[in-house]
């Protein structure tokens, strides 16, 4: 897998963080309204250092009932404080009072016409400290983040994706070949999401790197394009959309190559087909190119040599990627993982 580039590379900026509970927090936003009633209870809920799979197994176990009966909209990191929204049936309200467990904190409950769906939330809101930052970088970092807010992110999937090396690619790659055979399902689809994830990410390096060459560093945009509007819809403008493009009405998008799904045209498939496994039987999808970040805020505590910075990002985006953005560099787990203190 290549390096991900981005699209301002004017200057390094030296910070560091890591992700613990402590230094890594995430917070779910939830496009639904709840209703108040229903046959339904949301529980908005706090984890510490538990994926959102071991929190869902803790519930079911609790409440007696398969984890495919407890609702939840998108998965966590382990690695830090998370809050989300789960759903199970009313009828566990009286018996949620009595649930504790040091790692899971409830938050609150409200009841609700259905239960929570995978890919109900809007985004997340990120809260992360950076550690080593002096007062000169603090002033650059929040430059660069509103710089980018402006122009766009570019969309990687962030190193998370990938697992912990390179190992889940190569196999990846046998297994669609037909090499080796995978029988568990949830591996099956984990294995096929690495291999179009890395067609993606390959394939936006070389758009970045050419709008870098061509476009004074801003996304440039080819004919034959597919765009996505603020519903979610596709479309191929015959007319490259450039009012709409910097109005953030349309953004162009990338391939997760699969069937039944756009394929680019003219220019932009030049490069795409690049990227494309037109054979491939699993179901593909297009992904914003770009993705603008939100409402964000800096914090400088100068004594402790630490900037906070809090940002709100689409569903499905890494917020990895805005720091390797912020910082011009590629991060791994390794390097995101505190060193242990020797007694």
């Amino acid at each position: 897998m290549r390096k991900r580039e981005y699209l301002d590379t004017t200057q390094d900026i030296s910070f560091k963080f890591f992700q613990t509970p402590d230094d890594f927090m995430v917070d779910e936003v939830m496009c639904t309204e709840f209703k108040g009633k229903g046959n339904y209870l949301i529980i908005h809920v706090k984890k510490v250092e538990l994926t959102t799979w071991d929190m869902v197994a803790i519930f079911a176990e609790y409440f007696g009932i398969p984890a495919q009966k407890i609702g939840y909209a998108g998965l966590k990191d382990k690695h830090a404080t998370t809050t989300q929204y789960i759903s199970v049936d009313a009828s566990y309200e009286k018996m949620l009072k009595k649930f504790h467990h040091k790692q899971i904190k409830i938050l609150k409950t409200i009841r609700h016409s259905h239960s929570i769906r995978m890919g109900d939330l809007c985004g997340n809101r990120f809260s992360i400290n950076l550690h080593f930052v002096d007062n000169i970088d603090s002033g650059k970092i929040e430059k660069c983040a509103r710089k980018i807010a402006k122009n766009g992110l570019p969309n990687y999937f962030g190193y998370q994706r990938f697992g912990r090396d390179n190992d889940s690619i190569k196999q990846a790659e046998e297994m669609i070949k037909g090499e080796i055979f995978i029988e568990d399902t949830k591996i099956k689809n984990f294995l096929i999401s690495i291999y179009q994830s890395t067609f993606f990410n390959d394939w936006l390096r070389e758009r970045v790197e050419l709008s870098r060459e061509k476009n004074d560093g801003k996304f440039l945009l080819l004919d034959g394009d597919v765009y996505q509007d603020n519903k979610g819809d596709l479309s191929t403008p015959k007319i490259m959309p450039t009012r709409e493009f910097e109005s953030k009405k349309l953004v162009p998008t990338g391939l997760l190559c699969g069937r039944d799904t756009f394929r680019a045209r003219d220019e932009a498939r030049e490069i795409e087909k690049k990227y494309d496994d037109e054979f491939l039987q699993e179901k593909g999808y297009r992904r914003e190119a770009l993705i603008y970040p939100k409402d964000i805020e800096c914090k400088y505590i100068r004594k402790e040599t630490k900037l906070k910075i809090s940002f709100t990002l689409p569903k499905g985006s890494y917020a990895t990627v805005f720091l390797e953005s912020i910082a011009n560099k590629n991060y791994t787990a390794k390097d995101v993982k505190p060193k242990i203190k020797q007694k």
